[in-house]
């Protein structure tokens, strides 16, 4: 390892929209530690994920390769559809670094992701599980019923009834400091106030703002439901819609909420942003602390969005920018520039990216490119389409792929439902074009693009 290779902090939130960066809702900020990071980070304001969904976006992410060619498409915690890919991490022990984790484990490979790597810190849900119940209370922190609404999907070809979290919100009847995240951000905070004999790599996967929506005061109330100003299409479902979009997941989710309701769940969503910025905020105030700024990368990323009632939908499961747009932040060590981009980019990019940055080799079979001299050159990247997936949740049950480019997207339904969208002139995604012969060109164009992908990343679909 060369002398100077640098640090590595690498902080992902779970389902924080695009949007949230810059916001400012019920006059004030809703993540101002974040904001200030994109004030002296390149800014890659839409980074796409792989997939709408927790394992296979991660494991993408950090394998370099899309789910179908992982083999996690879908959210298979236990591992069973899991392969022998090489993860990120894996890279930078090999090349000497200290690698430490804090947070969700949602990286599925074979051996697991935590036996590939001798982590220096492994702090996951069952250290603070444990803390809340020496510290706190025994109560178990995984939801309660009644926090889940129960919907009907297809599983293999069956219908099947399965339990996701719905739209109730509700007080943490805790103290903030006790709260999942806050546990997890002090303890990457120590982690940083140590003595390193060697580089290190931190790598911290917050939850929040993943629903259930139960969130600690002050968050709580920081932001009043009343004073939000929300998207347009907040409770509005297209009239235009492809046929099946009420069926899925965030459909039949986001069905029968009132927009009184939407006003409390964007309200302690917001809240749950800013709790996990004000932990962020302490990690990066532990790294200046520590004198370790000019020697580290910081990047920020989101694994996917959330809908938040816009087209009447909640949480992720579909291919609308709410859900499969991220923001990717890029601080390199000693940088005070800024740099914003509204380029498309995938979340495969990250990989390769910070591959390059560290000095390491390029990653085996990776699907994305390396965008580390547009960041030292503060350049935009190259235009080019970047793709998305979706299998289904808990099986194989909705197929759906996406190719954008920088003003249309285009969504594949082997059923035939399938979506056009201008970004540039109707960025809320309100008009399908599929139909409109106007666009039959860039739609045709659109599709061979998804049919070329499909067939060099070993997916299943007939185009």
């Amino acid at each position: 390892m060369a002398g100077d290779a640098p640090n590595l902090v690498l902080i992902m939130t779970d389902h924080q929209r695009h949007d949230s960066i810059g916001m400012v809702q019920a006059g004030r900020e809703v993540c101002p530690n974040l904001n200030r990071l994109a004030k002296r980070s390149y800014h890659f304001r839409r980074a796409y994920c792989a997939a709408p969904l927790c394992a296979p976006a991660r494991t993408a992410m950090f394998t370099g390769k899309y789910p179908t060619l992982n083999g996690v498409v879908c959210n298979d915690f236990e591992g069973k559809t899991a392969q022998d890919h090489k993860v990120f991490q894996e890279y930078l022990s090999e090349a000497g670094y200290e690698v430490a984790h804090v947070g969700i484990d949602h990286v599925k490979v074979r051996p697991p992701y935590r036996r590939r790597v001798p982590f220096v810190l492994w702090v996951s849900n069952e250290e603070h599980d444990r803390y809340l119940a020496e510290n706190v209370t025994d109560e178990p922190y995984p939801e309660p019923e009644s926090f889940t609404k129960e919907i009907e999907l297809a599983q293999f070809g069956e219908r099947v009834r399965r339990r996701f979290s719905n739209t109730r919100t509700a007080v943490w009847p805790f103290a903030a400091e006790h709260f999942l995240d806050s546990y997890w951000c002090r303890c990457a905070a120590e982690f940083l106030r140590r003595p390193h004999e060697r580089p290190f790599a931190l790598f911290l996967f917050l939850w929040a703002p993943h629903p259930p929506l139960r969130v600690p005061e002050p968050y709580a109330s920081a932001f009043d439901p009343d004073a939000l100003d929300l998207p347009a299409n907040v409770g509005l479902t297209p009239g235009d819609e492809a046929a099946g979009r009420r069926n899925g997941i965030a459909g039949q989710l986001g069905a029968g909420v009132t927009m009184e309701e939407w006003h409390k769940v964007w309200a302690a969503h917001l809240g749950l942003v800013n709790l996990a910025d004000t932990g962020i905020g302490q990690v990066l105030a532990s790294l200046h602390e520590a004198g370790l700024e000019d020697s580290t990368i910081v990047t920020f990323t989101v694994d996917h969005g959330d809908m938040l009632g816009q087209r009447c939908m909640y949480q992720k499961f579909e291919m609308y920018e709410p859900a499969v747009c991220t923001p990717w932040l890029l601080h390199l060590r000693g940088s005070v520039g800024s740099q914003r981009s509204d380029v498309p980019v995938s979340h495969l990019d990250i990989m390769p990216t910070l591959h390059e940055l560290m000095g390491l080799p390029p990653p085996e079979g990776a699907s994305g490119i390396s965008l580390a001299s547009c960041v030292r050159r503060a350049a935009q990247p190259p235009e080019r389409p970047v793709f998305c997936e979706f299998c289904g949740s808990v099986g194989k049950d909705m197929d759906r792929r996406a190719v954008i480019s920088h003003r249309y997207k285009y969504v594949y339904d082997p059923k035939g439902n399938s979506e056009l969208y201008d970004l540039q002139d109707d960025p809320l995604e309100l008009h399908n074009l599929a139909a409109d012969p106007r666009h039959a060109d860039t739609l045709r164009l659109m599709h061979d693009e998804a049919r070329s992908w499909a067939k060099t990343h070993n997916d299943w679909l007939a185009f």
